[in-house]
């Protein structure tokens, strides 16, 4: 009975690793942009079931910080305790554009002044038109961008230096043209200025998108990514549309501050990859325009990951010459 007992003892460890004491007060989750875009929704979607899988009397509350793509939120969760409390849902801009693009502003390391908590999905981005642009399908919209005088159309971004920026200056130099940018405070904010004709088009998360493509405000043209997203198999790639491997996916991961203590880390990451194994928040997820992350999901990965993501943007900014400053 004794050796029993004692080798029982490590598959409680886990649980007891879990406990942490994360009912003691409500974990913050930050984000870095305004409620309603895609790294606030998927946050929200995400809160309650982490919650439920980090042990009963676990509350978690979302916290928007807007600013600078991200950073804001970024350079304020590195300084804050590394105890598990406070943690945020991180995205392409705010941790692998902004740190290569924003010079003279960003001042934080994304991988060394993090934990690397776990990936929650990598989904596609949509270019989407106001509904009185004239071309229709994804090829003629794409042929009109191409043809259009340059500097006579303007598109809608989230904010400057974000993924939607570098994603939507990238498709200018592919089709080697001049669009005027006009920057907004979130992902809802822009997706309004296209449907109002403040500006022509955009690249919005799908996220964000979802709900006024499906009301038929914007038309939805083409998604970013390799692959037609399974919630809208008749939009096309872009590279399907005539821009020859445009391969632009986002990603969301939940991060921490530098230094926690690794049983709080590993309890987190549990936490979050038991939630996205559920069927129902997986379809949640994918309603709304996030795919949630199905690979190895473990602290290295997400880490190694983060390292991966870092210098794919660095080699972009590089390539293209795009320079931003917020």
């Amino acid at each position: 009975m004794h050796r029993r007992a004692l080798l029982a003892t490590p598959l409680l460890l886990p649980g007891l690793a879990r406990a942490q004491g994360f009912a003691d007060r409500p974990i913050t989750l930050v984000t870095g942009y305004s409620p309603g875009g895609s790294t606030d929704i998927a946050a929200r979607l995400l809160a309650d079931r982490l919650a439920a899988h980090l042990g009963a009397g676990t509350r978690i509350v979302v916290e928007n910080r807007p600013g600078a793509s991200g950073a804001v939120a970024g350079e304020w969760l590195r300084r804050q305790p590394a105890d598990g409390f406070t943690i945020m849902v991180a995205e392409t801009g705010s941790h692998a554009i902004a740190p290569n693009a924003l010079i003279g502003w960003n001042r934080y390391d994304p991988v060394a002044d993090f934990t690397h908590l776990g990936i929650i999905g990598i989904p596609p981005l949509i270019l989407v038109v106001n509904n009185a642009f004239p071309a229709r399908t994804g090829a003629e919209v794409v042929e009109a961008l191409r043809k259009a005088p340059p500097d006579s159309l303007t598109y809608a971004t989230s904010g400057v230096g974000g993924v939607l920026h570098l994603a939507s200056e990238m498709l200018a130099l592919q089709l080697g043209t001049r669009f005027v940018h006009v920057p907004y405070r979130s992902g809802a904010q822009m997706l309004q200025a296209i449907h109002t004709g403040e500006a022509q088009f955009g690249i919005a998360a799908l996220a964000s998108a979802n709900a006024m493509v499906k009301e038929g405000l914007v038309r939805g043209i083409a998604v970013t990514g390799p692959r037609r997203f399974p919630t809208y198999p008749e939009i096309p790639t872009l590279a399907e549309s005539g821009v020859p491997d445009f391969d632009f996916d986002t990603w969301f991961i939940v991060i921490g501050p530098p230094g926690m203590p690794p049983a709080t880390a590993a309890a987190i990451n549990r936490a979050l990859v038991a939630s996205l194994a559920e069927d129902a928040l997986r379809d949640r997820l994918l309603a709304a325009g996030h795919d949630a992350f199905r690979d190895a999901n473990g602290l290295p990965e997400a880490r190694a990951f983060m390292v991966r993501e870092v210098a794919k943007y660095r080699a972009v900014v590089e390539r293209t010459g795009i320079r931003l400053s917020p």
